[in-house]
């Protein structure tokens, strides 16, 4: 078998082109085999027909056996031998003249005169055909050997060199224009994939720059086309996505790993510069508590950047390790504002619940007014997720709402099988385009990247949100605002 698909494709058509000349000779081997041992009888019988007057006469005359012989002597050139058949088709030669013996079936002949055919193996083991007459109680029998089978072998002989030429001729182009219908598309997909391990996408596809003539860079080509039968269609649709996937996937590394050099030669830079300066002595005394304050600072920045990559890593390989516990999400939500409550006053930002979540002021007994609805807001969930969930987005909103007079509001919402937590703002909101794009890693809507965020922290949200069965989604508020709503199920759903 040819190691090639081309090759493999090629034998095929010859070993079925092959396999039907065989099937077809076969066939008309028969039918001419047949058709020239019809004509031998025929001619047996035609043989006999035309001596028949003659045999009466010399019965007649009472001469037959001599008249025979003379005919037999007239017919052995053209290997025409003649014999007579007794009543239960034994053969008997004339005269002792060398002749076949064996038997025939003359049960057909009855009335003389009657002319009976066939081909039968005489006593020496060959096919005979022949014809026989009844002259009287006897008959004479006109017999040659059976040769149709080596005649029908010519004739096969001068027509099978022009079916092999027509198989060439018909099936040789189609066998090539088939191979070629798979074999290129195919051959294109091998040339692309030869270039995905090293660069993530085919060459001059987000890869290495296809090269043209003399080693000149060539125009990139577009994906793969889709063309061949629809299996190698459909191959090559899914290449065509997988590469566009890797380079999707390529740019997002690129992008991420660009964004982390970034916030990681801030902090470093601040660190050596106020290293090198309490080394060489330029800060000293209360400056120097201040450039150790600074390290320290900008170092635990960095201790918090290396442990949200690792938790996303952790994530994204699906060993968070979540440990789920009941949940309220009204207390949560309270609890929540309490942690947060003296920073946002710090910065002159109101935090508060809001919706049915808020509990109302306690009445002097202690229990909430009459007809206030207490909604169902239990689910279950991992805690330090959760709260992990709500602080991130709470320092993204305290983030934006810069200005003293700010708010930042919460609220949980319940249904049939979802908890929804929100968070909404009163900032600037996301920047165009921004409510997808938010939860990339590193990703920030100022163009400067200013501040102390690292740019993971959405990231984690929807990680987190996505870890319980749940997702993260984000909305711009009018005229201003924003808003991070997390669908999380009452029971997580874990793969």
């Amino acid at each position: 078998m040819p190691r090639s698909l081309s090759g493999r494709i090629i034998a095929s058509f010859a070993a079925l082109a092959l396999a039907l000349l065989v099937a077809i000779g076969g066939t008309v081997f028969v039918v001419l085999r047949d058709l020239h041992r019809a004509s031998t009888e025929s001619r047996m019988a035609d043989l006999a027909d035309s001596l028949l007057p003659q045999l009466r006469a010399s019965i007649a005359a009472g001469n037959l056996q001599g008249a025979l012989a003379d005919t037999q002597r007239q017919l052995a050139a053209s290997g025409v031998d003649i014999t007579l058949a007794t009543a239960d088709g034994q053969l008997h030669p004339i005269n002792d003249f060398p002749s076949v013996t064996g038997t025939i079936d003359l049960t057909t002949a009855t009335l003389r005169g009657q002319d009976v055919h066939s081909t039968s193996t005489f006593a020496d083991g060959k096919l005979h055909s022949w014809a026989a007459t009844k002259v009287n109680a006897r008959s004479v029998v006109f017999s040659t050997l059976d040769r149709s089978g080596a005649e029908a072998l010519a004739d096969l002989a001068r027509t099978i060199p022009i079916g092999l030429l027509a198989v060439l001729v018909v099936g040789g182009p189609l066998a090539f224009v088939l191979s070629r219908s798979v074999t290129g598309p195919l051959r294109r997909l091998q040339h692309a994939t030869a270039s995905v391990p090293a660069t993530g996408s085919p060459a001059g596809q987000g890869g290495e720059p296809a090269v043209g003539a003399g080693g000149v860079p060539g125009p990139s080509p577009g994906p793969v086309p889709v063309e061949g039968p629809r299996e190698v269609r459909e191959l090559t649709e899914h290449f065509n996505a997988m590469t566009a996937e890797l380079r999707a996937t390529r740019d997002r590394e690129e992008h991420l790993l660009a964004n982390l050099r970034h916030d990681l030669r801030t902090p470093l830079t601040v660190i050596g510069g106020f290293a090198t300066a309490i080394a060489d002595g330029t800060a000293s005394g209360s400056e120097a508590t201040k450039a150790a304050r600074t390290i320290g600072e900008e170092a635990t920045r960095l201790e918090r950047l290396v442990a949200e990559l690792d938790t996303m890593e952790r994530l994204h390989t699906g060993a968070g390790g979540l440990q789920p516990e009941e949940i309220d999400a009204a207390t949560l939500l309270e609890q929540t504002v309490e942690r947060f409550r003296a920073r946002a006053a710090s910065k002159g930002v109101e935090l508060a619940v809001i919706g049915a979540t808020a509990r109302p002021p306690a009445s002097p007994g202690g229990d909430a007014p009459a007809g206030v609805p207490s909604p169902d807001l239990g689910f279950s969930a991992d805690r330090l997720a959760v709260d992990r969930i709500l602080g991130n987005l709470i320092e993204n909103a305290l983030a934006v709402v810069s200005s003293p007079g700010g708010h930042v509001w919460l609220e949980a919402r319940g249904s049939a099988d979802w908890i929804t937590l929100l968070v909404s703002d009163d900032g600037p909101g996301f920047p165009p385009g921004g409510t997808e794009r938010i939860f990339d890693r590193f990703f920030r809507g100022d163009p400067a990247r200013s501040g102390t965020s690292s740019g993971l922290g959405l990231a984690i949200v929807r990680e987190l949100a996505r870890a319980h069965g749940g997702e993260a989604l984000a909305e711009s508020l009018a005229p201003h605002g924003a808003r991070v709503i997390v669908h999380l199920p009452r029971v997580p759903r874990i793969a």
